[in-house]
């Protein structure tokens, strides 16, 4: 790796963040037309992987080395399974905004797994950025105004907490693995599998066109090319900055769910949201 990541790794974690910040409110929308949690998931997991799969045959890249399959297995539960299901429930009990602040409890994740897992150095200025990150995100959930539309509850923040931490899995995976395989020949296995441990709990509801058209915004916008932009910016970016970058995730999520659903943060939230934005400018500052 250079002396300093290249821009090029940066901008692509970034749009991966934009359109991931998209995600909240459509979500809403989808599970407010009767379309539960876990059946999202599935058409979500189900459709993205079906790409991902297409992707790859046609790239000639399907191959997955046996021993790399416990690993594939285990982010599809954790990757999938979870993360998917626990930022929806995060997004039902506290709202878009908060679900998406508290998401980015992942850095801290990243940071010490890489650190024992990938040798990545824990340097003093990235303490700073993950710190810095992290107490914003404290005060955007202190701040969280209930007369806003953000509901901060054990529920809420029991459900954000897990989906960050589950999230963390992505760059720890990505990593390792992007390293070996494509993302596309990784995630049509992925994906497809963590559909397979859902099926069993989903209840199937009527939907409109318009919900059917959000389901596959979701999964093609939000999911195949959020993920390709993200492996291309994991490529080239270590794996503690890329998540801290794509903070910017949070930030577009809350502006979205302010304009749409009327979520308003306290002034003590603000302040916290610019301090997240101040962790991810520190950590793309970073010298190598």
């Amino acid at each position: 790796m250079s002396s300093r990541a290249p821009v090029t790794g940066y901008l692509f974690i970034a749009l991966a963040a934009v359109l991931w910040g998209t995600l909240g409110i459509v979500s809403r929308i989808i599970l407010e037309s009767g379309v539960e949690a876990l059946e999202l998931s599935f058409w979500r997991a189900t459709i993205a992987g079906g790409l991902f799969a297409a992707h790859a045959i046609r790239r000639g890249r399907v191959r997955v080395e046996r021993r790399d399959w416990p690993a594939v297995v285990g982010f599809a539960v954790v990757g999938v399974a979870v993360f998917y299901v626990s930022y929806l429930f995060a997004v039902r009990t506290g709202g878009a905004a908060l679900a998406a602040i508290l998401l980015y409890t992942a850095p801290a994740w990243v940071a010490v797994a890489s650190a024992l897992w990938l040798h990545e150095s824990l340097t003093g200025r990235k303490v700073s950025a993950i710190t810095l990150t992290l107490v914003g995100v404290s005060f955007v959930a202190l701040g969280a105004s209930r007369t806003g539309g953000i509901r901060v509850g054990a529920a809420a923040i029991g459900w954000g907490l897990l989906s960050g931490l589950a999230y963390a899995s992505y760059y720890l995976f990505g990593k390792r693995y992007f390293a070996r395989y494509e993302a596309a020949t990784l995630f049509m296995y992925v994906l497809p599998l963590g559909a397979l441990l859902l099926l069993p709990g989903v209840h199937f509801a009527p939907k409109s066109g318009a919900t059917w058209g959000w389901i596959a915004y979701v999964s093609i916008v939000t999911t195949y090319v959020a993920l390709q932009c993200y492996e291309a910016g994991l490529r080239r970016v270590e794996a503690t900055r890329a998540v801290t970058v794509a903070t910017l995730e949070p930030v577009v999520a809350s502006a979205l769910a302010y304009v749409v659903w009327g979520e308003a943060w306290g002034p003590l939230g603000y302040v916290g949201a610019g301090l997240v934005l101040g962790g991810v400018m520190l950590m793309a500052g970073e010298r190598t």
